[in-house]
């Protein structure tokens, strides 16, 4: 991984007033933080967004507001979406470590990258990682990933667990 500076903002206001071409948002950091590791993504500075956006649950008559730093752990084991949304609560405690749950923004899960097994191998084209490099997926081991949505450029699947929750 190489060097990058950190810069920490306490508003959405400020957040977007310093993201720039070369910056990109960090909050739990669990998948930016390994496309880092793999030089798939290479900013030059990390902006931190965790005081900058709210982590509160707040629930209305026929639904739930979710914040966009809520954990994954604190969304997983609200009561009231224990009791209103069992499956949410399900699929994020199925899809990976306590660790990474407790670290793990709501909005990050959301807005991780799409990706398949091959995206991490540089080795390998990839049409996500490089545009027009080729899929390794569509003849590879999984080019069973996608069974909806797929096309024939890429069969990523979107690796949310808290997009599957929210879809059901």
């Amino acid at each position: 991984m190489r060097p990058f500076n950190f810069e920490k903002v306490n508003s959405g206001a400020e957040a977007s007033a310093a993201k720039s071409q070369n910056k990109q948002f960090v909050a739990g950091g669990t998948n930016l933080v390994d496309l880092m590791k793999k030089n798939i993504t290479q900013p030059d500075i990390l902006i931190d967004i965790t005081k900058a956006l709210s982590n509160t649950i707040e629930h209305q008559n026929k639904g739930v507001t979710i914040g966009a730093m809520a954990s994954n752990t604190k969304v997983a084991t609200d009561k009231k979406i224990l009791r209103d949304f069992p499956l949410l609560a399900k699929a994020i405690l199925a899809g990976a470590s306590p660790q990474i749950r407790n670290m793990a923004s709501s909005a990050g899960n959301l807005l991780q990258r799409t990706r398949c097994p091959y995206f991490y191998d540089v080795t390998m084209p990839c049409n996500k990682r490089k545009p027009n490099s080729g899929c390794s997926a569509i003849e590879g081991e999984n080019r069973m990933s996608a069974v909806a949505g797929y096309n024939n450029q890429c069969v990523a699947v979107h690796p949310s667990d808290f997009c599957v929750g929210l879809s059901a």
